[in-house]
């Protein structure tokens, strides 16, 4: 899919929290002689759609190794629900522009490639497009798994449902496609907004899944493939792997 040619600025926020409940501190994790977020930092500057790309953080030991290493950090609040709602204030206090598209970079992917942002800015460049993110075919095996997010989408590759069972259901034992969720969301800043002054919907609390609040309020969520795949880090033995794969 070509990158997206539209005048909107571009702009990308990883949000970065300390109090981890699976990996305390993980955007501190040392990878390589550097911390995990300045890989993610690092990889998503090199998009070239993106105009800039800013770490949001609530802890002081963050913010000040951010400073160290060059990347540009914004402090935000300590009280916010999700990443999301850290997303957005960053984006206020950075006073972006309103027609901005928002990137919300998942501060745990430090082998994120470039190519996949390239191809989650590329739907808005039809103005219907308000928030998209992205997905990728992954096995039965893989869709087993609870802490692989499943996503159903429609004839125009709309997102439908996410789940963390295995969905669709294939009944018969004829074959599906199995979409993956890569947590990785760009917003038309209005939308993103919207989104933070919605309260948590009930499937998103029964799923723990945060982008279900946008399709129960009727909030078209656009899914872009993508063949870049994931490797995100969400317990300290996940490390290893990473690190190879970033040798």
């Amino acid at each position: 899919m070509p990158p997206a040619t539209n005048a909107c600025p571009i702009h990308g926020i990883i949000p970065a929290r300390y109090a981890s409940t699976r990996f305390p501190g993980k955007p501190l994790a040392d990878i390589l002689g550097k911390p995990m977020f300045w890989h993610v930092w690092h990889r998503a500057s090199q998009c070239t759609q993106i105009r800039s790309v800013t770490l949001a953080t609530d802890d002081e030991r963050i913010f000040t190794a951010a400073e160290r290493q060059g990347v540009p950090v914004v402090m935000t609040g300590t009280d916010l629900p999700s990443g999301t709602d850290r997303v957005f204030q960053a984006a206020v206090k950075m006073r972006l522009p309103e027609d901005s598209i928002i990137i919300n970079i998942q501060g745990d992917e430090p082998a994120l490639d470039p190519k996949a942002l390239a191809d989650l800015t590329a739907p808005f460049s039809d103005p219907l497009v308000q928030s998209a993110t992205l997905v990728h075919a992954i096995s039965p095996q893989e869709a087993a798994s609870p802490d692989r997010v499943k996503v159903v989408l429609n004839a125009r590759n709309d997102t439908l449902y996410f789940s963390r069972a295995a969905v669709p259901f294939d009944r018969d034992g004829t074959g599906v496609t199995y979409w993956g969720h890569i947590g990785i969301y760009a917003f038309r800043l209005p939308v993103l907004r919207r989104f933070t002054l919605l309260p948590p919907s009930p499937l998103e609390q029964i799923e723990k899944l945060e982008q279900l609040r946008l399709l129960e309020n009727n909030i078209p969520l656009r899914a872009v493939k993508t063949s870049q795949g994931s490797r995100g880090v969400d317990r300290p033995e996940d490390l290893p792997g990473v690190i190879q794969a970033l040798r």
